[in-house]
């Protein structure tokens, strides 16, 4: 019988990243400061978390760290008290209901695939987070990076994961599908994406998604659907040119209100808005990757993300686990089982 939390319990690597404690600490405290039914399970060198004492936060010792340089071979045969192993085995030992790092993406996949496993149905994990739109809301695209070589069944897998993750981000029980390709007509795009929107046709035809057809890039940010399924390569790119905008919108206000007098003056009546704009694009307020696919929950958070960044980490996780995605992944998955296993790649 599964073990009933009266706290959310998040069990956090604050060794990972470029920063380390110096930002995991302070976000540790800011989320803790705002949830006040969590608990956190600070997992690291203990000397060096030591800035950090909270009732609701406790020490769970860790000798090794994964640099963002090291290989998944290190990771995974090399560094076995690591502060990532460590965190995403207190999700397997039950001990946390999701483990947050800001490691060595690579790393922090193959670590939490070897000690979680992926679920039935599922050939491989695939990275989701949420990218702003034009409607105020956010479009769900995965993968992000993990696979960067997919067929058309792992598409078809990353869609039914993905309506699970949304449907408890958005509560909405049928959130629309969108695959990423170069047009909108059934006709066009490689041969491999031809054939996920077969699959993914037939899922919708069979209840399991609410498939909308083929979506360009530029959907992603019209918020056209919920979510854009793509491979890993192609993700990656979109999560990286949302982050470049956000960072050239900011270099473009600080500089604006550098000029000569006018230039200040425009700069300021324009203000308010580019200051809302700004906050939308904020790359932060999205930061928090879900490992889908894996019998645990496991976020991935940038590894350059500052306190506020790793703080919104934290947040999702918190509320992956407060709303049980694992089991509404599980669920979906399970509905969709007779045409995963007819889609099911050759071995």
């Amino acid at each position: 019988m599964e073990e009933k939390f009266s706290m959310i319990v998040l069990a956090v690597d604050c060794m990972g990243g470029d920063h380390g404690p110096a930002v995991t600490l302070p976000a540790c405290r800011l989320f803790l400061q705002t949830h006040p039914d969590a608990r956190l399970l600070l997992v690291g060198q203990p000397q060096a978390l030591a800035a950090l004492t909270h009732e609701r936060a406790s020490v769970v010792p860790a000798t090794e760290v994964v640099a963002m340089e090291d290989s998944v071979e290190v990771a995974l045969r090399k560094k076995k008290d690591s502060s990532m192993r460590v965190a995403i085995r207190q999700v397997k030992d039950g001990a946390a209901q999701a483990a947050v790092s800001a490691g060595n993406t690579g790393a922090l996949m193959a670590v939490a695939r070897y000690l979680l496993k992926t679920l039935k149905g599922i050939e491989r994990p695939a990275i989701a987070t949420q990218l702003p739109n034009a409607r105020g809301r956010a479009t769900t695209v995965l993968d992000l990076g993990a696979n960067v070589d997919c067929t058309a069944e792992h598409l078809l897998q990353f869609a039914v994961m993905g309506s699970a993750l949304v449907s408890v981000l958005n509560d909405d029980p049928q959130p629309t599908v969108g695959l990423l390709n170069i047009g909108e007509e059934a006709i066009k795009g490689s041969e491999t994406i031809k054939k996920a929107g077969e699959l993914l046709r037939s899922a919708a035809d069979h209840g399991d998604l609410n498939f909308i057809g083929n979506i360009e890039g530029n959907d992603i940010f019209k918020g056209t659907a919920d979510i854009a399924v793509c491979d890993g390569f192609v993700g990656n790119v979109a999560l990286k040119t949302i982050e470049g905008l956000a960072s050239m919108l900011t270099g473009f206000m600080k500089e604006e209100f550098t000029r000569n007098l006018l230039t200040k003056a425009i700069a300021a009546l324009a203000y308010p808005v580019l200051k809302a704009l700004k906050r939308r694009m904020d790359h932060r307020r999205y930061n928090g990757a879900a490992l889908l696919g894996l019998r645990g929950l496991v976020f991935k958070s940038h590894g350059s993300a500052d306190v506020t960044a790793f703080s919104y980490a934290l947040g999702h996780a918190y509320d992956a686990a407060r709303n049980q995605l694992l089991e509404r992944v599980q669920a979906r998955i399970a509905h969709a089982a007779p045409l995963l296993a007819v889609a099911a790649p050759p071995s």
